[in-house]
């Protein structure tokens, strides 16, 4: 007897169909599984023999032939279980074509007949809805997750035998629906907690509303990373499609916590990490650290100590927006469109360039700032040195504005960016060739100051487009719809006088 039924495996951060078929024939006893698999799929082989015997399921001695399709794509991981227990059961006689042929299944079985969580259940439910099935049967702890997603009914199961009860009789069970979490994180702090550096709140708050990539210098202990560990407070909020792209990233590493992703993600790795842990990677390649940013903040403090390679593998995700890894089964395609926030000192002491403090020499100061490459520099938007408080500032203030505050403006921002885009979630950091053109509109006096700045100072194109942007985002803030003198120098300011030096950079 025959019996098949839909599953799928993941490739990336997205699912393609599997079909599980089964025969059960006569001969000797045995349970054989194919079609190109993983040492983890082939021993599902014991799991579904063990989890049937202890669910007091009986099937005939004979032999069984399980094969996983199409033979030539790799299937890995911990899904296929329970679909190769339900074929089973479809070819046993136990369950009808009929009967499974409307769903995709889904899990992990324990020995025990439990039903496990997996990965990737997001990407399986968009996998489900391109075949035409009708509903996802998942693990109870991935059901949330999605039934978030919103594209077709989803039903968890704890055991085996409660997937044969829902298949006789589905009217036994309701489908999952979404869990509903708070729009911002309880435990981010708040900018009001800043006292003085009114330069570095106000790039920060031009940094988020536009998404740029910004940089932090300054003495040790002066603020540099307290501010940029604020950035999740004032960041606008995430729609519905963001928060389904990121939640595929993070389901694929299993770092979900049962439903949607609702907050735009900050990763803080530590200046330790291996390009391959930024980047992504592995025999099956993962998300790093970059694509697990997407949407959000990616925040490297003590930029000059992260390994060079590590560095520079960051180059072209920043201009692209996703990651491209290479294997000989296909190429894996990360998203990776991140806000970039770092911090560093000026030199290896930290207090260059106050000469009172500073011992460090020209050599070693052009050493130091030379580990971050002038192309990646250029990469950076907005560059902004701190400078040290006197204790009159420390005991007087002033505060920064509260978070709520700041973020009211740039959410504003955010949505005058979308507005222009169509409704997509676009923010001016990635705009590029005719949609900048098109947002990008200089008073005749901006104009005629940017002539006069690039005849003194020539920059690449890049750097060029970068200014329009910036620019662009504190009109946004300031809701102008052409860019003024005052948004183009303040722009210009931002990006060109911030940090110091970088001359041991090197040209590539």
């Amino acid at each position: 007897m025959l019996g098949s039924v839909l599953t799928a495996g993941l490739f990336g951060i997205d699912a393609f169909p599997v079909e599980c078929e089964a025969d059960l024939s006569n001969g000797l006893p045995s349970f054989d599984l194919v079609g190109f698999l993983s040492s983890e799929v082939r021993e599902a082989r014991e799991r579904v023999r063990s989890a049937l015997h202890n669910s007091d399921i009986s099937l005939p001695p004979s032999r069984l032939t399980i094969n996983l399709s199409p033979a030539n794509r790799r299937k890995a991981g911990n899904s296929f279980d329970l679909p190769i227990a339900v074929c089973v059961l479809t070819a046993a006689g136990l369950l009808t074509q009929k009967q499974v042929d409307p769903y995709l299944f889904s899990g992990e079985l324990g020995l025990d007949g439990s039903v496990k969580p997996v990965n990737g259940a997001i990407s399986l439910c968009a996998c489900a809805k391109a075949c035409g099935r009708k509903a996802v049967i998942l693990p109870a702890e991935n059901a949330a997750e999605g039934a978030a997603s919103q594209t077709l009914p989803v039903y968890g199961v704890r055991s085996l035998t409660d997937v044969l009860r829902f298949l006789k009789d589905p009217h036994l069970y309701a489908p999952v629906s979404p869990e509903d979490y708070p729009s911002l994180p309880a435990d981010v702090p708040d900018f009001s907690d800043v006292i003085g550096q009114p330069g570095a709140v106000r790039a920060a708050e031009i940094a988020a509303a536009g998404m740029h990539n910004l940089l932090f210098s300054g003495p040790p202990g002066i603020g540099k990373s307290m501010i940029a560990k604020r950035l999740p407070g004032i960041l606008p909020p995430i729609t519905l499609s963001e928060q389904i792209e990121i939640t595929k990233i993070y389901s694929v590493r299993g770092l979900t916590r049962g439903g949607l992703m609702t907050h735009r993600p900050f990763r803080s790795p530590h200046h330790t990490i291996s390009p391959y842990a930024l980047a992504g990677g592995g025999a099956v390649p993962q998300p790093g650290e970059i694509s697990l940013s997407h949407r959000g903040v990616l925040f490297l403090d003590e930029l000059p100590e992260f390994n060079k390679s590590a560095l520079e593998v960051m180059r072209q995700p920043m201009e692209d927006g996703e990651v491209l890894i290479s294997r000989t089964n296909g190429v894996y395609r990360f998203p990776a469109r991140f806000m970039l926030a770092a911090a560093m000192n000026p030199c290896p002491c930290g207090y260059y360039p106050d000469r009172k403090r500073c011992r460090c020499t020209d050599a070693d100061i052009l050493r130091y700032q030379g580990r971050i490459s002038r192309p990646l520099m250029d990469r950076i938007d907005l560059r902004v040195t701190l400078s040290s408080l006197n204790y009159r500032s420390m005991e007087e203030g002033p505060h920064a504005e509260a978070s709520s505050v700041i973020r009211e403006r740039v959410t504003a921002a955010a949505e005058r960016q979308r507005a222009r885009s169509g409704g997509k979630p676009v923010f001016n950091a990635s705009l590029t060739g005719q949609a900048l053109e098109e947002a990008v509109s200089l008073t005749p006096e901006a104009r005629s100051t940017l002539r006069a700045l690039y005849g003194a100072n020539p920059h690449s194109m890049r750097s060029h487009h970068k200014l329009l942007r910036i620019a662009r985002t504190i009109a946004d803030l300031e809701d102008r719809q052409t860019i003024g003198d005052a948004e183009l120098s303040e722009a210009w300011f931002l990006r060109n006088t911030g940090v110091p030096g970088n001359e041991g950079g090197e040209e590539r």
